[in-house]
Parts: structure tokens; C-alpha cells; sequence
């Protein structure tokens, strides 16, 4: 836990913040003890700039194991117990869905940087939450309209069998016909798998142009080790993950990641203001550099608590929520934003390809950009999502 706060502040009750994460599973590199990082820098940050709060602000976390009930169970104590009033990261986003409920009926807010699913701002989305760093549909439309201009027409999709793979598995279909591709066939398998290969051998006798990996973490680095060692892309077929995240390169390596292409909204290596940042992270992440998803939770924890000072109280989860979308948003990792009605954080995407060995110069030295992609380009249209109560 950490508290932060000067000595006038130890009156009041503190601002809790409860980072809800994987500390031990798939998504643990890409979130969980680097997420509970970001969430104390932004604090920091905020703390060391102008503000009127004198409140202490206390950061908490817990593993929600990647199931739905156990997150809803830690959000409800949370809520209840221990006065938290703003939960954020939620990586996997079946309990991202299962947590927004628990949060909306209580009248907190939902910082969303961790899961993915595109129906959190569609049919599932809710006036106490943002969804920050990414979704299925950037994802999709951005790496699905470059491999299709390159050739990549007909795909095989191996799919992780749980919400944030049947929202990308969507997202990838609509955004392949929008680009002339078409999906010949696919599969589903279990969420955190060890063994690929009954799927893998599916895909390459489909002898689809492109194999798209619909999952994310440790499944995506076991199914691209895999799809290697099985020959897929020697044997012609073009490998594609739709999700890939700084340290799945890291331990992958370049000599079997070289090459791959994918849409992101956040490198380490973009711009001074990143660099700057990510040399401040690292160190206190085991030396591991930032993934865009760790980058989300700085970001919006940041705007969350200009949005609580900027009102005066925490106490009204959807008046926060609302005054976060009224104020721009602007910080060194993602520039300068907006959030919509809808509660989608708007800003660039980016297409970015991974370095071979020998264009790498330095550690972690691992991308390069392909294309920037604006947020009108990027995002769901407003009013093709399904929100109820937004408005264009």
C-alpha cells in the first residue's frame, strides 16, 4: 500500500485507489506489479504538481486470479469495506465486465487500461467508467487493414474462448470485410494455454494466407513459439498476432519475433516524453521497460485525480467520470486527448513492426513505426458502438 500526503492531510480520509490486476498468471508482465508501479508514479506526479488536495491519497492492489467472480468479490470488499473509490487496470476483459457492474451499482469509477473488449464502451459500457488504453476494435481495424493491403486476404484465427477473444474475433471479421479480406475458418482454446499444437496443425491445413492469433500474454508468446517450431511461416502462411505487448518481445526474442506487425498505442522508445518517463519506470519494475497497458494505468490514474481535484470530492463516482470527460486530457505518454461520452479515451494508434536483430542498437530497443493512425481513424464511430446513454 501507499500513502501520500502531507501532515494536514492525516485528518481526512484518504483517496483509495485499488489497483485490480494479474499478479501470477498470463497478464502478470504486461500489468500486475508494473501496473501497482504506474498507479504510485501517477500519484506521485500528481502530488508533486499544482493541486488543491489535501487529502492523503493511499494505492492498494489485489490478484484477481483472471476470474470474474473473484474480481467482483475483491471490488464489492473494496467498495464496502474499505472505501476505495476508483478501481483500476482490470486486465481480462471478463472481469473488467464483471467488475463495472459491481462499481456502477455502488457509484464508483472504473479506470478500464487493462482489458480490451470493445463492448465496454458498446453494449456493456456504463457512465462510471473510461476505457483507456486500447480496444478490439483499434486493434483489429489498424493491423487487419495492413496485413490485408499487403496480401494477407483470407485468414485461419486461433481465438482465446472468453469475452476479450470473442470481441476481437468480431472486430478482426468486420474489419476484414471492410479491407477485402474474409475469415475461412478458426478455432477456440482455453485461456492460458500450454499446448497449441491440435490448433495450430488446424490452421495450417486451412492453408489460409494469414494465421491470426486472437489472444493475449503468455498465450500469445506460447502460440508464436509454437507456430515457429511447427514451420508455419517457413511454410509460406504469414503469422499475425492481434495483440502483442513489449515484454511478450522481450521474451520471445527478435529472432523469432522479427517482423511481426501489430497496433499499439504506446512504445517506450516514442518520443523524448516517453523515454523520459519509461527511464523513471523501469528501474522500479525490476529494470523491465513499461508495456502500453502499464503506460494506461500512469495515464488515467493521472486524469482521474485532476478530475477529483478539479471537482472537490471523490465521493460521486459518476461526477468524476463525467468531469474526466469534460477536462482534455494531456500527459507525456499518450499527448493531448479527449475522452467521449461514451467513455472511449480517444488518441493515436500506431502500426508498429518488430526490429530484426540487427536494427536493434540498444536493450529494449525493439520497434519501429509503421504508420501513425489519428483517433478518427482508429476508433469505433460513436454511433456504431451500442452505448445507451451516449450521444454524438
Amino acid at each position: 500500500m501507499l500513502a501520500l500526503g502531507g501532515n494536514a492531510a492525516a485528518e481526512q480520509p484518504p483517496l483509495k485507489l485499488g489497483v485490480l490486476t494479474d499478479m501470477s498468471s498470463l497478464y502478470a508482465d504486461v500489468t500486475g506489479p508494473g501496473s501497482v508501479v504506474a498507479a504510485k508514479m501517477a500519484v506521485e506526479d500528481f502530488l508533486a504538481g499544482p493541486h488543491r488536495m489535501t487529502r492523503p491519497i493511499e494505492v492498494i492492489s489485489a490478484d484477481h486470479l483472471n476470474k470474474p467472480d473473484v474480481a467482483a468479490g475483491i471490488a464489492r470488499e473494496w467498495i464496502d469495506r474499505d472505501g476505495v473509490d476508483a478501481i483500476i487496470d482490470a486486465p481480462n476483459s471478463s472481469v473488467a465486465l464483471a467488475v463495472r457492474n459491481i462499481v456502477q451499482t455502488k457509484n464508483r469509477a472504473l479506470l478500464v487500461t487493462g482489458a480490451s473488449s470493445s463492448d465496454l464502451t458498446g453494449k456493456a459500457c456504463s457512465p462510471n467508467l473510461v476505457h483507456w488504453t486500447y480496444d478490439t476494435y483499434a486493434l483489429a481495424t489498424g493491423v487487419a487493414r495492413a496485413v490485408v493491403e499487403s496480401g494477407g486476404k483470407t485468414w485461419f484465427t486461433v481465438t482465446v474462448d472468453y469475452a476479450f477473444g470473442h470481441a476481437m474475433e468480431q472486430d478482426i471479421k468486420n474489419a476484414l470485410k471492410k479491407s477485402g479480406g474474409t475469415v475461412v475458418g478458426g478455432v477456440r482454446t482455453p485461456i492460458n494455454s500450454q499446448d497449441f499444437s491440435s490448433f495450430l496443425l488446424q490452421a495450417q491445413a486451412s492453408k489460409a494466407q494469414v494465421v491470426g492469433l486472437i489472444n493475449a500474454g503468455g498465450d500469445t508468446i506460447n502460440s508464436i513459439k509454437q507456430s515457429a517450431e511447427f514451420g508455419i511461416g517457413a511454410g509460406g502462411q504469414r503469422v499475425v498476432a492481434t495483440v502483442l505487448y513489449l515484454s511478450d518481445v522481450h521474451s520471445l526474442g527478435l529472432a523469432i519475433a522479427q517482423g511481426l506487425q501489430f497496433t499499439e498505442s504506446f512504445y517506450w522508445d516514442l518520443n523524448d516524453g516517453t523515454r523520459a518517463w519509461s527511464k523513471r519506470f523501469a528501474p522500479r519494475n525490476s529494470d523491465r521497460y513499461p508495456t502500453a497497458l502499464q503506460a494506461g494505468v500512469y495515464s488515467a490514474t493521472l486524469h482521474y485525480l485532476r478530475a477529483v481535484d478539479a471537482l472537490g470530492s471523490s465521493a460521486d463516482g459518476k461526477a468524476v467520470i463525467a468531469k474526466m470527460k469534460e477536462l482534455p486530457t494531456d500527459d507525456p505518454l499518450f499527448g493531448k486527448g479527449t475522452i467521449r461520452s461514451d467513455g472511449r479515451k480517444l488518441h493515436n494508434m500506431y502500426l508498429f513492426e518488430v526490429k530484426k536483430p540487427s536494427e536493434s542498437k540498444y536493450p529494449w530497443d525493439y520497434y519501429k513505426v509503421i504508420k501513425t493512425i489519428p483517433p478518427d481513424e482508429a476508433w469505433r464511430p460513436l454511433d456504431e458502438g451500442g452505448c445507451d446513454f451516449s450521444k454524438s
